[in-house]
């Protein structure tokens, strides 16, 4: 049975843009967010030659190196294919490396290297600012609360975050 929610989660559908009372719904505001967060990491990463999704699998690699593809793309939220991309682009770059894992030789593990972490370091300074302007009339707090609510609305959606 095909729920409203799974049509939105596909781009069949699109989420209501006003709730019963005449505010923006959740699904729609969290929508904006994403929106407007990526646009905001784009202009921060573009100045390091990075896509929003270079960024991301360089962050995601500063935190849990020697990932394979399958798993760097389940964390950076794109396709195995858009992902072997990206990691094509980054190792041209020699911001990352791949080696053959150990005991399967056909699963590449990739890595920081030290050029990839000098640019990530930099880039997460014009990031950390984005965050920062974002929730900055919020409490530390707000900060918190809104921290916890969103990690449990991607738990509850199994989006993952249970072991990372």
């Amino acid at each position: 049975m095909t729920t409203y929610l799974g049509e939105v989660a596909k781009g069949r559908a699109a989420p209501p843009e006003r709730a019963d009372d005449g505010s923006p719904t959740l699904l729609y505001l969290v929508g904006r967010v994403d929106r407007v967060v990526r646009r905001a990491v784009d202009e921060a990463a573009r100045p390091y030659g990075l896509s929003v999704s270079q960024y991301t699998t360089l962050s995601v690699l500063a935190r849990r190196s020697g990932l394979s593809n399958a798993q760097l793309a389940r964390r950076s939220l794109v396709s195995p294919q858009s992902m072997n991309e990206v990691l094509l682009a980054l190792e041209q770059r020699g911001l990352v490396r791949r080696r053959a894992h150990p005991d399967h030789g056909r699963i590449l593990q990739a890595q920081l290297t030290a050029k990839g972490r000098k640019v990530l370091a930099a880039c997460n300074e014009r990031v950390a600012a984005v965050e920062a302007q974002m929730v900055g009339e919020l409490s530390g707090a707000d900060q918190a609360a809104l921290r916890a609510a969103l990690v449990q609305c991607v738990r509850a959606l199994h989006g993952g975050l249970e072991s990372d």
